[in-house]
């Protein structure tokens, strides 16, 4: 693919996706071209080589947790920064098409059922009380569940947005089947180079590092950076740190940002004391974002 000149907005499509219609959300007000790409990994690509401007991609589910290819990517494969993030409440639906929907309208025929590993995992025990015998299907992205359900055989289901059913033309055998109604993802929006912040914004900043796991004290010593400053850690979690078994990578999401003084002595105190670091971005944060 060429390089985009424009602004250009890459997601994890094809159209109809939750990515979709955050990018949608986000971008209202702008001219931007919205580009879709097969997988989540694809887009922070595109965003790394200049392919697009942008991406938003999911970093978060308050069922499932994080979505641990964002981290990943973010933390070893590429360079780049948050600049914002978003929440989206997400609904879950049952669509079939239409030979399957003439022959049972609430879906009792479904024998397959395909999605995006997300919404099936956030659907788990609606999957389990209504269809025990069906067969799963893990895809890209829900909207491929939904266009390879448009295509194909009568018993055949996907769990998408209400959008996908309007684009694929299907019909909804279920709503809002999502097993917690607080479903909820967060979205953040990567780019090459970080914004420039305002002092009357609210930030959080995502720190990555590594400390030395065999020395006793060492998590302890880096937490009272922290707690010395009065900086609140609103999320911390650990990765394989691809070295070696046994190894970790820290993700501190804390709040503030960096053109805060307080946060830059942390991140030099933070990276002064780890075997690795690396700052992910400040970006605006909605006020729910921890809830």
């Amino acid at each position: 693919m060429s390089k985009i000149q424009a602004l250009s907005v890459g997601f994890l499509g094809p159209k109809g996706t939750y990515s979709e219609e955050m990018a949608l959300s986000i971008y209202a007000k702008e001219e931007a071209a919205l580009v879709p790409y097969t997988s989540i990994s694809a887009v922070i690509r595109a965003v790394e080589t200049g392919e697009v401007s942008q991406g938003v991609v999911p970093i978060e589910n308050s069922i499932e947790g994080s979505i641990n290819i964002t981290l990943d990517m973010l933390a070893h494969d590429v360079h780049l920064f948050i600049t914002q993030e978003k929440i989206k409440s997400i609904h879950n639906y049952l669509l079939v098409n239409g030979e399957t929907w003439q022959t049972s309208p609430a879906g009792e025929n479904i024998e397959l059922i395909i999605s995006h590993e997300q919404p099936l995992a956030q659907c788990r025990n609606y999957i389990n009380t209504h269809f025990p015998k069906a067969r799963i299907k893990v895809v890209e992205s829900t909207s491929t569940a939904a266009s390879l359900v448009a295509a194909g055989k009568v018993g055949w289901a996907a769990i998408c947005s209400q959008r996908a059913a309007e684009i694929y033309n299907l019909k909804i055998a279920a709503g809002n089947i999502q097993d917690n109604d607080s479903n909820r993802t967060r979205f953040v929006v990567i780019k090459k180079r970080p914004d420039a912040l305002v002092h009357d914004g609210l930030y959080k900043t995502l720190l990555a590092c590594r400390i030395n796991g065999e020395r006793p004290g060492a998590l302890y010593e880096l937490l009272t950076e922290f707690v010395k400053r009065n900086i609140n850690i609103t999320k911390i979690e650990s990765r394989p740190a691809r070295t070696n078994l046994g190894e970790y990578i820290f993700f501190l999401d804390i709040d503030g940002g960096i053109h805060s003084e307080t946060i830059r002595e942390l991140a030099a105190a933070v990276e002064e004391k780890t075997l690795w670091f690396k700052n992910l971005g400040s970006y605006l944060c909605e006020k729910n974002s921890r809830a």
